[in-house]
């Protein structure tokens, strides 16, 4: 089936939740509100002729530099693929700016576990229902969330995991470690003494 035909199904069955559907670079994606987006993806998933049931992707979508008025400050994208019918589609569901949260849908697909921790972790996007949402990227007293466009590229101060860092390197320099691959170890000769 057509992208744009599995579209406009899910436009008839879903009237008020679908904001607009288009294809671009032949790509086709359906912008939705996130209100019903666990029944929109379970339809999909379920639906005999669509059977939309793996879920290539999750992401979280940051548009504030985006020069499209009508856009909310954050997406939460979801690309599906149907193995049985070799046909795709891409959702784009609307988050608030001020709370963004939308449902989790690791009742629908496990494998979104990881991808939903990853996009609260990255983006500060929270998955209610979630079964266990906490960082899986950055260590648990990181602050902020790196892929969010007013994210700084370098903070006032280093994060105090770095500084611990930079000590145990400095602790394990008396063992002769070097990036390059020439380790000089007590227990041989280092390669060049070969």
């Amino acid at each position: 089936m057509e992208p744009m035909e599995i579209a406009e199904r899910l436009r008839s069955e879903f009237p008020e939740e679908v904001l607009q559907s288009y294809t671009h670079q032949g790509q086709t994606a359906v912008l939705v509100r996130p209100e019903r987006i666990v029944a929109m993806l379970r339809w999909l998933r379920d639906t005999d002729d669509l059977r939309m049931n793996h879920l290539r992707s999750l992401c979280g979508v940051d548009n504030s530099r985006r020069k499209d008025p009508g856009l909310t400050r954050f997406e939460v994208v979801y690309n599906l693929y149907s193995i049985p019918h070799r046909h795709e589609i891409r959702l784009r569901a609307e988050v608030g700016a001020e709370d963004p949260v939308i449902d989790s849908v690791v009742e629908l697909w496990s494998a979104a576990d990881w991808m939903e921790r990853e996009t609260f972790d990255l983006m500060g996007i929270e998955f209610a229902n979630h079964p266990d949402l906490r960082r899986v990227l950055l260590p648990d007293d990181w602050q902020g969330h790196p892929l969010r466009k007013e994210y700084p590229l370098k903070g006032e101060v280093e994060w105090a995991g770095m500084t611990e860092l930079l000590e145990k390197v400095k602790e394990l320099d008396q063992y002769g470690f070097q990036p390059d691959g020439n380790e000089q170890t007590s227990s041989g000769p280092s390669k060049e003494d070969k």
